[in-house]
């Protein structure tokens, strides 16, 4: 059998799969974060009302099963990804990249000038998965009730 991995647009109708994508990649993270990641209150509901909104998706379905996916939205000139999502059955086969390279094609088909993400200070693998794609830290910030900064913004230069 043919090992088929295909990336496209997400839609409405994607999104029980994606929350279930985005509960299953988020899992590992449960009791780590402080405060807590909003992905864990994910639910198909809000999701589809996001994609009827215009948030965006890009999923990644190995032989017709979501493996993968990554939200996207225009933020000032730029496209902001978040929830960047992979199974555990299909991680450390580069499907991360691949979902960051396809957000990176739809920023520039959309003629933006960058991408943008934020990534949560205690997660220093991630921070480093994104240094070596390009992406260069332009600030920090807290969430609500915090007196430190809890997560980092990165952005990547596409022009």
């Amino acid at each position: 059998m043919i090992d088929t991995l295909v990336l496209r647009t997400g839609t409405a109708g994607d999104a029980a799969a994606i929350a279930t994508v985005i509960a299953a990649s988020f899992a590992q993270y449960r009791g780590r974060l402080v405060p807590e990641s909003g992905a864990f209150r994910e639910t198909p509901e809000n999701i589809a009302a996001e994609l009827e909104r215009g948030t965006g998706a890009i999923v990644a379905e190995r032989n017709g099963e979501m493996v993968g996916c990554v939200l996207v939205e225009e933020v000032e000139g730029d496209l902001y990804f978040g929830r960047l999502s992979v199974m555990p059955s299909g991680r450390g086969q580069g499907l991360a990249k691949r979902l960051i390279d396809a957000v990176e094609a739809e920023a520039r088909r959309r003629g933006l000038s960058g991408v943008r993400l934020g990534v949560r200070i205690v997660l220093t693998d991630n921070q480093r998965l994104f240094q070596a794609l390009g992406y260069r830290e332009t600030s920090r910030e807290a969430h609500p009730g915090f007196d430190q900064p809890t997560s980092i913004n990165m952005r990547k230069a596409l022009f």
